[in-house]
């Protein structure tokens, strides 16, 4: 009888980008002096802008004038591009007639918003209950634990086993009159691109009186998503992980909670009248968009939802599944290589993949991926460090990630040099340079016209103060 023989995974060389973005043909400097194109394999962190973004920011830009506040021509041309661009943003994720699109800066600006809109109990007086998964971007955790009465709940092994656990809880509480206000829940984990089912999720939390609101910002730049087809009541996502990285994102949902809400900003243009001594203060919208809003930011959001609104979904679906697929796979196939998942059984993952190297700190992994093959990763703890924990990775992990202009061949590349490290080692010198993996040495020039003197890895930054995500 034959050997039983297991295919190798198909490689993805001739997968091509499904949209055109800025800096696809930037080359970057090697350790060994040669240039390569870069392979932007971190996009789950901030995504590149499309050209056609870029495009419409250069066509508004002489028409910026002050918003909501001039009769001049160009201050009614910014105020209806402005207005313009909420319309929009909401139409993306489906918003429902009476649901409100708020600008904001990213997710973690709109959830911390919303943290202060979640109303207090109506019989208690206490600040409403929220649960979480331990799953979450630390955005979609810290403003709860922080404004309202959090719970944190361990998720299960499965997608059953969580879904499970959430019903049971959100049983128990409304069963001693203690229930949940909100669920909070990621649409697609920043660590994995897994995620728990959106139905049973809304027909869990809804069945025992809680809303729910996702943290989007890896679900909707990836999968099309409404907020009238799956219940959801509210929706939180950044512009610069939707191909628009110009400052803007967007909180969108249901009116009620954000109308009576403390105003997330005081200042100007969130109120209707202000005496020495009190304020009347709007609602809609404006009330917690004080100050002079971000134009160009909601400009550029809106021209990247009109840009992906406009590809076929299965076309978006099928490119980063074939990416996703080869990446999870190629790596199987490595020795000393270890894949991450929260629930096996999680359907329809976006291009989201976390592993390690045995042998190898993912600092060491993320620089010489850099340095060596013009690869860029991320690596840490991804402001998830419930999850690494649970995980095992609490040293951290290397995160690769894909988007619409994410060629195979970036994939391809990844795989030949983590094989390349296992099989042969580094072959620059590496050592840590307040906190971060850095090449003794580094040979390679900054980009000319930045004002840089050398690459940030080196500057000193006070690492403890901002870098947070990476290991103890």
């Amino acid at each position: 009888m034959a050997a039983l023989t297991t295919a190798r995974p198909a490689r993805v060389d001739d997968v091509a980008p499904v949209l055109p973005v800025v800096g696809a043909d930037t080359l970057v400097p090697l350790v060994d002096g040669r240039r390569v194109p870069y392979a932007n394999l971190d996009v789950a962190a901030s995504a590149p802008a499309l050209q056609e973004v870029a495009a419409r920011v250069e066509r508004v830009l002489p028409l910026y004038a002050s918003v909501h506040r001039g009769a001049g021509y160009l201050s009614q041309v910014s105020t209806a591009l402005y207005e313009q661009a909420r319309r929009t943003v909401g139409e993306f994720v489906g918003a429902r007639d009476d649901d409100l699109t708020v600008v904001v800066r990213n997710t973690t600006d709109a959830l911390n918003l919303l943290a202060g809109c979640v109303p207090a109990d109506p019989v208690t007086g206490e600040p409403g209950r929220v649960l979480v998964l331990d799953v979450e971007h630390h955005a979609n955790l810290l403003p709860w634990q922080r404004g309202t009465e959090a719970t944190v709940l361990t998720g299960g092994p499965t997608v059953a086993a969580t879904l499970a656990e959430l019903r049971a809880e959100l049983a128990d509480a409304a069963g001693t009159g203690q229930r949940y206000a909100l669920l909070a829940v990621t649409g697609a984990s920043n660590v994995t691109g897994e995620a728990l089912p959106l139905a049973a999720v809304v027909e869990a939390a809804h069945a025992y009186g809680a809303r729910v609101t996702l943290d989007g910002a890896q679900l909707v730049p990836h999968r099309r998503f409404s907020l009238a087809g799956t219940g959801v009541d509210y929706v939180a996502f950044s512009g610069h992980k939707t191909y628009a990285p110009f400052g803007a994102g967007a909180l969108v949902g249901r009116r009620d909670w954000l109308d009576a809400g403390t105003p997330y900003l005081a200042g100007g243009g969130a109120v209707r009248r202000v005496r020495a001594g009190e304020a009347v203060w709007h609602e809609g919208p404006a009330r917690h968009e004080a100050g002079s809003p971000n134009v160009v930011g909601a400009v550029a959001l809106a021209a990247a939802c009109e840009a992906l609104a406009a590809v076929d979904p299965q076309r978006l679906r099928a490119h980063e599944e074939a990416l996703r697929s080869r990446l999870v796979a190629g790596l199987a196939e490595i020795d000393r290589v270890e894949v991450a998942h929260v629930w096996d059984d999680a359907a329809d993952p976006v291009g989201v993949v976390t592993f390690t190297v045995t042998g190898y700190d993912p600092g060491l992994v993320a620089a010489y991926l850099s340095a060596e093959h013009g690869v860029g990763v991320r690596d840490g703890r991804f402001c998830a460090h419930p999850l690494l924990g649970r995980l095992g990775f609490d040293a951290g992990a290397v995160r690769a990630s894909v988007g619409v202009g994410t060629p195979g061949s970036d994939v391809e590349r990844l795989l030949a040099a983590v094989r390349l490290l296992v099989e042969e080692g580094p072959r620059a010198r590496y050592d840590v340079v307040d906190g971060l993996w850095v090449v003794v040495d580094d040979p390679r020039p900054v980009p000319e016209g930045t004002g840089l003197e050398g690459l940030l890895a080196t500057a000193a930054l006070g690492l403890d103060e901002a870098f947070g995500c990476l290991p103890d």
